[in-house]
């Protein structure tokens, strides 16, 4: 059986708001996810991507960031875990998306 959720996804660029380069080892900064994911007690999945995009004065930056997929959080909580994430990594802003999504589990007992 389907279950109807909403899907929330977390990008967070790993260089530093001040300096514009990333200052640790991606590991440092996946370890600092997790820990505030279990902090939460939520459960979570991330990916390390790449990307770019433009600043409001036209500058182009390219970067590692991580992709953090949640389901079923409540909004504030997404908002709070966001917020933390910017002061842990240092990050001017981190981009919210969310989307519907339907889960289901699959077991294997009869």
């Amino acid at each position: 059986m389907s279950i109807q959720s909403s899907q929330t996804t977390i990008y967070i660029g790993l260089n530093d708001g001040m300096t514009g380069v990333q200052k640790f080892d991606s590991n440092m900064y996946i370890s600092t996810l997790k820990y505030v994911c279990r902090s939460y007690k939520i459960g979570f999945s991330f990916q390390e991507i790449s990307g770019g995009y433009f600043h409001e004065d036209g500058s182009y930056t390219e970067e590692n960031a991580l992709m953090l997929r949640l389901i079923n959080v409540p909004e504030q909580t997404i908002i709070e875990i966001a917020k933390d994430i910017c002061v842990f990594f240092n990050q001017e802003s981190v981009m919210i998306t969310t989307s519907p999504t339907s889960v289901v589990y699959i077991t294997d007992k009869i």
